[in-house]
Parts: C-alpha cells; structure tokens; sequence
C-alpha cells in the first residue's frame, strides 16, 4: 500500500492543483499534506520526518517559505531555534534519549528547498556514525501517532505553545 508521503518521495515529479504551492513543507505548514506535528508557534511548525534515522526525528520549519538558513532574515533566526531547542529538549525528555543531533543542510543534501532543521534523538551506541546513516521508516501509522504524541506531551511539559493534533 502505498503510503501517504509518497507525494514528497516524488518531489519533482508530483502534480500541483492550481493555487497551491509546489513547497511540501509548506503545504505541511498549511495542512495540505497530512503529518504528526509536534510543536508550533507563530513562526515554526515541527514535524515527525517521514524517513527517520530514529524515531522521533523531527524537522523544524520556519513557517515562511525560504529556502536556506542564509535567505532566513536574522530576526527569524532567534524564534527558529527557539522551536529547535524546545524540540531538543523534547526528544529527551518524552521519549528518554539521552541527547540529540541537531542539523541543518544548505542546498547540498536538501531534500526539500524549504529550511529544515533536524532534531534526531540520541542514545550511547545508536549506531549513528559520521554522517552517513541509513534512513528508515515508522513500523506503522500507531507507531508514529505515539512518538508524535509523546513529543506533543513533553512539549506541552516545557511550557511550549499547543500544537495541533
């Protein structure tokens, strides 16, 4: 069965209704494409990566489109990775890693043409090494609604702005 990010694994190549942005994350962003966010404010949004290295991998996006951190404007800067760091924060927190990796790619290894920073849970002996790793998928839909739930309730702990179900 196909799954329902199957869209964004063609992303050249998937057809745009007429008024619509041909951005995934914005289309995430504005609840076009389904996804488990995790957190939001009035600037970010964040959300499950649909091909984890582990689960819990979440990305953080401005909720303007730009493309790179260098076309993001500076007072942008501090409110984005306020969101990281609550993400951080988070992915310890509600699913007990005892770290994260936090990450961004300009241009090279960017998937998607909308900035996006990584949140990766991290544990001793993950398996994590340099930066190549194989990416995965979530077992199931109930697999990744908990880790989304688990991340909404220790986001809520730290006093984070509600996210959307």
């Amino acid at each position: 069965m196909a799954s329902k990010w199957d869209e964004r694994d063609r992303a050249g190549g998937a057809p745009v209704a007429a008024g619509t942005t041909a951005c995934l994350f914005c289309r995430v962003i504005s609840g076009d494409l389904p996804a488990h966010v995790v957190y939001e404010d009035a600037l970010t949004v964040a959300f499950l990566d649909h091909r984890p290295l582990f689960p819990g991998h979440a990305l953080v996006v401005p909720r303007a489109h730009v493309e790179t951190l260098l076309d993001l404007p500076p007072a942008a800067v501090a409110p984005l990775f306020a969101g990281v760091q609550v993400l951080a924060r988070a992915v310890e927190r509600g699913l007990g890693a005892a770290g994260s990796f936090v990450a961004v790619n300009n241009r090279v290894s960017q998937s998607v043409p909308h900035l996006h920073v990584h949140v990766v849970p991290r544990r001793p002996k993950d398996g994590l090494k340099g930066f190549f790793w194989p990416r995965g998928r979530y077992r199931d839909e109930a697999e990744a609604a908990d880790i989304a739930a688990r991340l909404r309730s220790a986001v809520a702990d730290l006093g984070g702005d509600g996210a959307r179900a």
